[in-house]
């Protein structure tokens, strides 16, 4: 919005070409909505900016989710763009476009009403709401968006940071796949390596030494996030069992279930 480059980059990809709105009018909107981005507008935060919600007075799109970055995370918020604009699944949050500003850069996407699965796991009324029905759901869906991004892409998209805080809900407890800021496309013919990312207790341990990408960290983020839904709480405590594990240790199923 600062010069035509910009402007056109924003008609291409970004709010105007979704809200039929000029660039700067939506972001003056945005800041009159969030009364200039107003701490009790702030849903949430995290290493790559701050989480608001607010409802636009016009256009069809009411709610969203506006992810504030700060300057020198340029090349974060430029990843997540490149990754958004590539992919369109059911189960991965619907991206609205985005906004570049001198003061700053927002990401706008779809507002879920059900918001993040980790809240609900660590509410105890709202995660008995889940019920089994819900839950093999949301674990269906998070597998329908990682099986989209690894073989129906192209390049493949390795997500690297698939946690419970990573999976929003809408009113039927679909799931819906966001945070890419740190997802990377997968070229097949070159090493990918890269530099440790993720969320703690949910990063493949071999990534720790290879330091390689591959489709097979996303499966193992995916496979504690499964234990993290069946047992309504992260499985931190029964995955240190692996490396000890023998014919001694007898795991009970029980044991691993949501009472």
């Amino acid at each position: 919005m600062e010069s035509e480059k910009q402007q056109s980059s924003v008609n291409t990809h970004g709010l105007l070409s979704v809200l039929n709105f000029e660039g700067k009018l939506v972001y003056e909107e945005i800041i009159r909505a969030t009364n200039d981005f107003d701490p009790s507008y702030c849903i949430g935060s995290g290493g790559f900016g701050t989480v608001y919600r607010a409802e636009l007075p016009s256009g069809d799109i009411k709610k969203f989710h506006s992810h504030l970055v700060e300057m020198g995370d340029q090349k974060v918020f430029s990843n997540e763009i490149k990754a958004l604009t590539d992919i369109r699944h059911r189960n991965i949050m619907k991206f609205y476009g985005f906004c570049s500003h001198a003061r700053q850069s927002l990401l706008v996407y779809e507002c879920l009403e059900r918001g993040s699965l980790a809240t609900i796991l660590s509410t105890e009324a709202e995660a008995k709401e889940l019920g089994w029905r819900n839950q093999m759901n949301i674990i269906k869906g998070v597998a329908n968006a990682l099986s989209y991004m690894h073989n129906d892409c192209s390049p493949p998209i390795v997500h690297r940071d698939i946690s419970s805080k990573s999976v929003l809900l809408d009113l039927e407890y679909e799931a819906h796949v966001l945070d890419f800021e740190t997802a990377k496309f997968i070229k097949q013919d070159s090493s990918n390596w890269s530099e440790l990312v993720g969320t703690y207790g949910y990063v493949a341990p071999e990534l720790a030494y290879t330091m390689t990408i591959t489709e097979k960290c996303d499966v193992y983020s995916f496979g504690v996030l499964v234990l993290e839904i069946i047992r309504g709480n992260h499985p931190g405590d029964f995955l240190s069992l692996f490396p000890s594990l023998s014919s001694n240790v007898n795991l009970v199923l029980t044991d691993m279930l949501d009472p």
